[in-house]
Protein backbone atom coordinates (compact mmCIF):
# COMPACT_ATOMS: atom_id res chain seq x y z
CA UNK A 1 0.00 0.00 0.00
CA UNK A 2 1.32 3.18 -0.91
CA UNK A 3 1.08 6.13 1.66
CA UNK A 4 -0.72 9.63 0.36
CA UNK A 5 1.04 12.44 2.11
CA UNK A 6 -0.40 15.79 2.07
CA UNK A 7 2.86 16.45 -0.10
CA UNK A 8 1.48 14.13 -2.61
CA UNK A 9 -1.98 15.92 -2.64
CA UNK A 10 -0.40 19.33 -2.80
CA UNK A 11 1.41 18.93 -5.83
CA UNK A 12 -1.01 16.92 -7.92
CA UNK A 13 -3.54 19.45 -7.09
CA UNK A 14 -1.61 22.27 -8.44
CA UNK A 15 -0.36 19.87 -11.13
CA UNK A 16 -3.97 19.60 -12.37
CA UNK A 17 -4.79 23.19 -11.48
CA UNK A 18 -2.02 24.50 -13.61
CA UNK A 19 -3.44 21.95 -16.66
CA UNK A 20 -6.62 23.19 -16.38
CA UNK A 21 -5.49 26.77 -16.06
CA UNK A 22 -3.31 26.60 -19.02
CA UNK A 23 -6.48 24.24 -20.96
CA UNK A 24 -9.07 27.43 -20.53
CA UNK A 25 -6.35 30.34 -21.28
CA UNK A 26 -6.06 28.55 -24.55
CA UNK A 27 -9.79 28.87 -25.21
CA UNK A 28 -9.59 32.52 -23.98
CA UNK A 29 -6.80 33.19 -26.37
CA UNK A 30 -8.54 31.54 -29.29
CA UNK A 31 -11.51 33.35 -28.14
CA UNK A 32 -9.87 36.62 -28.25
CA UNK A 33 -7.82 36.45 -31.25
CA UNK A 34 -10.31 34.10 -33.67
CA UNK A 35 -7.59 31.73 -34.57
CA UNK A 36 -6.98 27.72 -33.55
CA UNK A 37 -2.95 28.06 -34.15
CA UNK A 38 -1.60 31.17 -32.48
CA UNK A 39 2.03 29.81 -31.96
CA UNK A 40 3.07 26.72 -33.35
CA UNK A 41 2.55 23.92 -30.79
CA UNK A 42 -1.08 24.29 -30.87
CA UNK A 43 -1.27 22.17 -33.64
CA UNK A 44 2.17 21.00 -35.02
CA UNK A 45 0.44 19.66 -38.40
CA UNK A 46 -1.96 22.24 -38.66
CA UNK A 47 1.06 25.22 -38.79
CA UNK A 48 2.09 22.67 -41.98
CA UNK A 49 -1.13 23.75 -43.70
CA UNK A 50 -1.72 27.09 -42.77
CA UNK A 51 1.72 27.76 -43.93
CA UNK A 52 1.47 25.84 -47.20
CA UNK A 53 -1.93 27.71 -47.86
CA UNK A 54 -0.41 30.91 -46.76
CA UNK A 55 2.37 30.32 -49.55
CA UNK A 56 -0.31 29.40 -51.98
CA UNK A 57 -2.05 32.43 -51.96
CA UNK A 58 0.60 34.80 -51.97
CA UNK A 59 1.86 32.70 -55.30
CA UNK A 60 -2.00 33.75 -56.30
CA UNK A 61 -2.20 36.84 -55.15
CA UNK A 62 0.82 37.63 -57.68
CA UNK A 63 -0.36 36.13 -60.34
CA UNK A 64 -3.26 37.99 -60.40
CA UNK A 65 -1.08 41.21 -60.37
CA UNK A 66 0.42 39.89 -63.56
CA UNK A 67 -3.27 39.01 -65.12
CA UNK A 68 -4.26 42.47 -64.47
CA UNK A 69 -1.14 43.70 -66.06
CA UNK A 70 -0.86 41.57 -68.48
CA UNK A 71 -5.20 42.80 -69.49
CA UNK A 72 -4.13 46.55 -69.47
CA UNK A 73 -1.61 45.88 -71.82
CA UNK A 74 -3.70 43.38 -73.99
CA UNK A 75 -6.25 45.95 -73.82
CA UNK A 76 -4.04 48.89 -74.97
CA UNK A 77 -2.57 47.14 -77.78
CA UNK A 78 -6.14 46.26 -78.86
CA UNK A 79 -7.30 49.63 -78.89
CA UNK A 80 -4.10 51.22 -80.76
CA UNK A 81 -4.73 48.10 -83.76
CA UNK A 82 -8.08 49.13 -83.91
CA UNK A 83 -7.23 52.78 -84.33
CA UNK A 84 -4.59 51.63 -86.91
CA UNK A 85 -7.13 49.84 -88.70
CA UNK A 86 -9.52 53.07 -88.65
CA UNK A 87 -7.14 54.94 -90.03
CA UNK A 88 -6.09 52.16 -92.42
CA UNK A 89 -9.79 52.12 -93.84
CA UNK A 90 -10.06 56.04 -94.12
CA UNK A 91 -6.79 55.57 -95.86
CA UNK A 92 -8.39 53.13 -98.73
CA UNK A 93 -11.63 55.55 -98.56
CA UNK A 94 -9.09 58.14 -99.50
CA UNK A 95 -7.33 56.61 -102.32
CA UNK A 96 -10.03 55.35 -103.90
CA UNK A 97 -11.42 58.98 -104.34
CA UNK A 98 -8.01 59.99 -105.52
CA UNK A 99 -7.33 57.12 -108.30
CA UNK A 100 -10.05 58.79 -110.52
CA UNK A 101 -7.88 60.57 -112.82
CA UNK A 102 -11.02 63.31 -113.21
CA UNK A 103 -9.81 64.52 -109.66
CA UNK A 104 -9.09 68.01 -110.47
CA UNK A 105 -4.98 68.71 -108.49
CA UNK A 106 -7.04 70.90 -105.82
CA UNK A 107 -8.91 67.58 -105.24
CA UNK A 108 -5.60 65.49 -105.30
CA UNK A 109 -4.35 68.46 -102.62
CA UNK A 110 -6.86 68.24 -99.88
CA UNK A 111 -6.54 64.16 -100.34
CA UNK A 112 -2.76 64.63 -99.56
CA UNK A 113 -2.92 66.97 -97.10
CA UNK A 114 -5.53 64.48 -95.08
CA UNK A 115 -3.38 61.76 -95.93
CA UNK A 116 0.16 63.31 -94.61
CA UNK A 117 -2.19 63.95 -91.49
CA UNK A 118 -3.88 60.49 -91.03
CA UNK A 119 0.31 59.34 -90.84
CA UNK A 120 1.09 61.47 -88.05
CA UNK A 121 -1.75 60.07 -86.07
CA UNK A 122 -0.63 56.51 -87.27
CA UNK A 123 3.18 57.38 -85.84
CA UNK A 124 1.37 58.72 -82.62
CA UNK A 125 -0.32 54.97 -82.02
CA UNK A 126 3.00 53.62 -83.10
CA UNK A 127 4.73 55.54 -80.08
CA UNK A 128 1.75 54.56 -77.66
CA UNK A 129 2.53 53.71 -74.20
CA UNK A 130 1.04 51.98 -71.11
CA UNK A 131 2.58 52.82 -67.53
CA UNK A 132 5.54 54.64 -69.36
CA UNK A 133 6.26 51.72 -71.44
CA UNK A 134 6.36 51.91 -75.03
CA UNK A 135 4.01 48.97 -76.40
CA UNK A 136 5.18 48.68 -79.67
CA UNK A 137 8.79 47.81 -79.01
CA UNK A 138 9.55 44.74 -77.90
CA UNK A 139 11.70 44.52 -74.77
CA UNK A 140 13.19 47.81 -75.05
CA UNK A 141 9.86 49.14 -74.19
CA UNK A 142 11.99 52.59 -72.69
CA UNK A 143 12.96 53.60 -76.08
CA UNK A 144 10.34 55.47 -78.49
CA UNK A 145 10.02 53.03 -81.90
CA UNK A 146 9.49 55.71 -83.95
CA UNK A 147 11.18 58.77 -83.54
CA UNK A 148 11.39 60.81 -86.99
CA UNK A 149 12.64 64.60 -86.91
CA UNK A 150 9.90 67.02 -88.21
CA UNK A 151 10.28 69.57 -91.04
CA UNK A 152 9.25 73.18 -90.99
CA UNK A 153 5.44 72.33 -91.62
CA UNK A 154 6.00 70.43 -87.96
CA UNK A 155 5.37 67.05 -90.34
CA UNK A 156 7.67 63.53 -89.45
CA UNK A 157 9.95 63.04 -92.31
CA UNK A 158 9.74 59.69 -92.52
CA UNK A 159 12.11 58.92 -95.30
CA UNK A 160 14.16 56.34 -93.71
CA UNK A 161 11.08 54.43 -92.37
CA UNK A 162 11.56 51.58 -94.16
CA UNK A 163 14.89 50.54 -92.81
CA UNK A 164 13.26 51.10 -89.37
CA UNK A 165 12.65 47.87 -87.24
CA UNK A 166 11.50 47.74 -83.64
CA UNK A 167 12.69 44.93 -81.09
CA UNK A 168 11.05 41.77 -81.71
CA UNK A 169 11.25 40.52 -78.31
CA UNK A 170 8.17 38.94 -76.04
CA UNK A 171 7.02 40.64 -73.08
CA UNK A 172 5.93 38.19 -71.16
CA UNK A 173 3.79 37.66 -68.00
CA UNK A 174 3.56 34.28 -65.83
CA UNK A 175 0.03 33.92 -64.91
CA UNK A 176 -0.26 31.07 -63.46
CA UNK A 177 2.11 28.12 -62.03
CA UNK A 178 4.64 27.59 -65.29
CA UNK A 179 1.56 29.17 -67.09
CA UNK A 180 3.57 31.86 -69.37
CA UNK A 181 2.21 34.65 -71.50
CA UNK A 182 3.24 36.63 -74.25
CA UNK A 183 1.40 40.25 -74.43
CA UNK A 184 2.60 42.39 -76.94
CA UNK A 185 2.62 43.27 -80.42
CA UNK A 186 5.65 44.45 -82.30
CA UNK A 187 5.64 47.76 -84.24
CA UNK A 188 6.82 45.13 -87.12
CA UNK A 189 4.01 43.42 -87.11
CA UNK A 190 1.36 46.49 -87.57
CA UNK A 191 3.42 48.85 -88.86
CA UNK A 192 5.90 46.67 -91.59
CA UNK A 193 9.41 45.59 -91.61
CA UNK A 194 12.11 46.89 -92.99
CA UNK A 195 11.07 42.97 -95.31
CA UNK A 196 8.05 45.22 -96.02
CA UNK A 197 10.10 48.67 -97.32
CA UNK A 198 8.96 47.86 -101.15
CA UNK A 199 5.70 46.94 -100.31
CA UNK A 200 2.97 47.55 -97.63
CA UNK A 201 4.91 49.33 -95.24
CA UNK A 202 2.70 51.65 -93.77
CA UNK A 203 4.87 54.84 -93.56
CA UNK A 204 6.95 54.13 -96.89
CA UNK A 205 3.08 53.17 -98.61
CA UNK A 206 2.02 56.83 -97.12
CA UNK A 207 4.75 58.54 -98.37
CA UNK A 208 4.75 56.76 -102.09
CA UNK A 209 1.02 57.98 -102.10
CA UNK A 210 1.67 61.00 -100.75
CA UNK A 211 4.32 61.60 -103.58
CA UNK A 212 1.83 60.18 -106.55
CA UNK A 213 -0.79 62.49 -105.28
CA UNK A 214 1.25 65.97 -105.78
CA UNK A 215 2.04 64.18 -108.95
CA UNK A 216 -1.17 63.65 -109.77
CA UNK A 217 0.05 60.42 -110.47
CA UNK A 218 -2.68 57.86 -111.00
CA UNK A 219 -1.25 54.70 -111.78
CA UNK A 220 0.84 54.55 -108.48
CA UNK A 221 -1.98 56.22 -106.86
CA UNK A 222 -4.07 53.10 -107.52
CA UNK A 223 -1.10 50.51 -107.03
CA UNK A 224 -1.57 51.59 -103.58
CA UNK A 225 -5.01 50.08 -102.55
CA UNK A 226 -3.81 46.01 -102.69
CA UNK A 227 -0.92 47.01 -100.50
CA UNK A 228 -3.41 48.60 -98.18
CA UNK A 229 -5.62 45.69 -98.06
CA UNK A 230 -2.59 43.17 -97.87
CA UNK A 231 -1.38 45.75 -94.62
CA UNK A 232 -5.38 45.70 -93.60
CA UNK A 233 -5.09 41.70 -93.50
CA UNK A 234 -1.91 41.90 -91.32
CA UNK A 235 -3.39 44.07 -88.98
CA UNK A 236 -6.53 42.47 -88.83
CA UNK A 237 -4.95 39.32 -87.79
CA UNK A 238 -2.68 40.90 -85.33
CA UNK A 239 -6.18 42.25 -83.39
CA UNK A 240 -7.56 38.67 -83.45
CA UNK A 241 -4.24 36.87 -82.31
CA UNK A 242 -4.34 39.90 -79.32
CA UNK A 243 -8.01 38.72 -78.78
CA UNK A 244 -7.70 35.14 -78.35
CA UNK A 245 -4.75 36.53 -75.77
CA UNK A 246 -7.14 38.55 -74.30
CA UNK A 247 -9.46 35.82 -74.19
CA UNK A 248 -7.73 33.82 -72.41
CA UNK A 249 -6.72 36.01 -69.63
CA UNK A 250 -10.11 36.83 -68.68
CA UNK A 251 -10.29 33.09 -68.21
CA UNK A 252 -7.20 32.65 -66.24
CA UNK A 253 -8.30 35.55 -64.09
CA UNK A 254 -11.77 33.56 -63.10
CA UNK A 255 -9.50 30.88 -62.21
CA UNK A 256 -7.38 32.79 -59.88
CA UNK A 257 -10.69 34.53 -58.00
CA UNK A 258 -11.96 31.17 -57.89
CA UNK A 259 -8.35 29.84 -56.32
CA UNK A 260 -8.42 32.19 -54.16
CA UNK A 261 -11.18 31.95 -52.80
CA UNK A 262 -10.81 27.70 -52.28
CA UNK A 263 -7.54 28.30 -50.39
CA UNK A 264 -9.10 31.19 -48.33
CA UNK A 265 -11.59 28.47 -47.17
CA UNK A 266 -9.01 25.80 -46.71
CA UNK A 267 -6.72 28.18 -44.69
CA UNK A 268 -10.03 29.17 -42.50
CA UNK A 269 -10.64 25.53 -41.97
CA UNK A 270 -7.12 25.18 -40.10
CA UNK A 271 -6.78 28.24 -38.81
CA UNK A 272 -10.41 30.04 -37.76
CA UNK A 273 -11.74 29.01 -34.76
CA UNK A 274 -15.20 27.89 -34.53
CA UNK A 275 -16.84 29.81 -31.88
CA UNK A 276 -20.15 28.67 -31.00
CA UNK A 277 -17.56 25.59 -30.05
CA UNK A 278 -15.06 27.39 -28.44
CA UNK A 279 -17.40 28.99 -26.20
CA UNK A 280 -18.75 26.34 -25.17
CA UNK A 281 -15.67 24.24 -24.82
CA UNK A 282 -14.04 27.33 -22.42
CA UNK A 283 -17.66 27.37 -20.31
CA UNK A 284 -16.54 23.98 -19.61
CA UNK A 285 -13.09 24.16 -19.51
CA UNK A 286 -14.10 27.27 -16.54
CA UNK A 287 -16.55 24.85 -14.69
CA UNK A 288 -13.38 22.77 -14.57
CA UNK A 289 -10.87 25.06 -13.48
CA UNK A 290 -13.33 26.47 -10.97
CA UNK A 291 -13.92 22.65 -9.65
CA UNK A 292 -10.42 22.73 -9.15
CA UNK A 293 -9.88 25.68 -7.17
CA UNK A 294 -12.84 24.58 -4.71
CA UNK A 295 -11.30 21.55 -4.46
CA UNK A 296 -7.28 23.15 -4.18
CA UNK A 297 -8.73 25.03 -1.32
CA UNK A 298 -9.95 22.59 0.83
CA UNK A 299 -6.75 20.51 0.59
CA UNK A 300 -4.84 23.46 1.20
CA UNK A 301 -6.66 24.68 4.03
CA UNK A 302 -5.66 22.21 6.80
CA UNK A 303 -3.83 23.56 9.05
CA UNK A 304 -0.76 21.98 11.80
CA UNK A 305 -3.41 21.36 14.10
CA UNK A 306 -5.10 19.06 11.72
CA UNK A 307 -2.02 16.43 11.59
CA UNK A 308 -1.40 16.84 15.53
CA UNK A 309 -4.51 15.29 15.49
Amino acid sequence: MIRVTSNMLNNQMLLNLNRNGVNLNKLQTQLATGRKINKPSDDPVGITYSMRYRAELSSNEQYQKNVDSAQSWLEATDTAIDQVGSILHRVKELTVQASNSTNPDSALDSINTEIKQLKEQLLDIGNSKINGKYIFNGQTYDKKPYDFPKGADNLSDTSAAGDLATDASEINYFIGDNIQLSVNVTGNDIFGSPADADGDHIFTMLDRLSVALEASDFDTISDQLDLINTRLDKVLTAGSQVGAKTNRVELMQSRLTDLEVNLNDMQASVEDVDYEKAILNAKIQESIYNASLSTGAKIISNSLADFLR
